[in-house]
This record gives C-alpha cells, structure tokens and sequence, in this order.
C-alpha cells in the first residue's frame, strides 16, 4: 500500500513536472488575456465534466472570493451550477448543449472562456469554445492526452501530455491556482493584508 501511494504522488510529479516545462509561457499568456478582461469590465466563464466541473467552481469561487491576498471580488463564473438551466436545455435540447446555451445567453465580445476537458473531446465542451469564438470571446482550454478536437478550437490549448485522468486533473487544478495568483499579481501590485486563517473577528 505504501508503494501505491509513492507511485501515486510520483506519477502526479512527473505529470506536473512535464506540464510545467510546456506549458509556463501559456498560463501567463492566458493570466495577461483574464487580467485584461477583468480590467475591462469583462468577466471569465469556465466549464467542464465531473471532476472539471468541480474544478470550474472551485476556481470561479478563488476569484469572486479571493485567493489569497485581499482584493475586490473579481468576475468569474462556472457554467456547471445551476441545476434547473443544465437539466432544462438537456432534457429540451441535449446534454452537448449545456454550456453553449449559457455562452450564448451571458457570454459578451472581450470575455474569457476556460474550458477543462481531460480528454480533449468532450462534446459539450467543444460546443461551448466554438459557440465562445463565434461571439467574440477568448477562449482558452485545460486539456489532457494529445489535446484532442478542441486542442484544435480554441485560441489557446494548455495540455497535460497524459491519458491518467487523475494526474491530468491534478495538473489542471496547480495550473489554475498559477492562474489565480497570477492574476492577482497583475491587477493588484501591492497586495494588503494576508489572512491564513479566515476573517479577523
């Protein structure tokens, strides 16, 4: 057991050790692209499946939150949250249309769309980064195996170069946190107070 776990944490190294030599120049290429939405009274969709979808919501809630210096609530938001629009448009229309419609509905020219997709195949996902493109918006994608179709479709494919779907989300989710405090940095030079243990009471 004690072997799975080393080979477990060793295999996510690696995954991330690759990643990183890849892919650095893009994340900061993708935080200067959030940075400026932000800064031009755009806002940042994300979306994705299962454990992306989880990733989308945890990174949209760094940023309208804060991640770890004090600063204004800034504009993110996932597309996988709101049961009643999912359920709808997949039972009337079809699963592959849950992000797409919302793109449609809320996205806006000089927005920023991330999409996760460990597969890189994801139809739901494809749909949504065509249907963002087509309305102006950035879009940039967290990708795993060789990048699949929407390595292909979107303004900017950020690839984990592994077919393990664990160790892709774990490289994923380290890329979204460099994406959050990169962001950061740009938009806030001197941050404020730092608190690690929540609010002050």
């Amino acid at each position: 057991m004690e072997k799975i776990v080393a080979k477990i944490f060793q295999d996510s190294i690696s995954v991330k050790q690759a990643f990183l030599r890849d892919n650095t120049a893009k994340i900061i290429l993708l935080a200067e692209r959030v940075a400026a939405a932000f800064a031009g009274d755009r806002k940042l969709l994300i979306c994705g499946n299962g454990g992306s979808a989880a990733d989308s919501q945890h990174l949209a809630a760094e940023f309208v939150n804060r991640y770890v210096i004090e600063r204004p609530p800034l504009p993110a938001m996932a597309l996988t949250t709101d049961t009643s629009v999912l359920t709808c448009i997949g039972n009337d229309y079809s699963f592959d249309s849950v992000f797409s419609k919302q793109i449609k509905a809320l996205g806006v020219k000089g927005d920023v769309l991330l999409a996760l997709s460990t597969s890189g195949n994801s139809e739901n996902v494809r749909q949504a980064v065509r249907d963002a493109r087509a309305r102006g918006l950035y879009t940039a994608a967290f990708l795993g195996g060789s990048g699949g179709r929407i390595a292909r479709e979107a303004d900017l494919a950020i690839i984990a170069d592994s077919t393990d779907t664990p160790r892709v989300q774990e490289a994923h989710i380290t890329a979204g946190h460099a994406l959050c405090h990169l962001v950061d940095h740009l938009l806030f030079h001197e941050p404020v107070r730092v608190h690690t243990t929540g609010p002050e009471q």
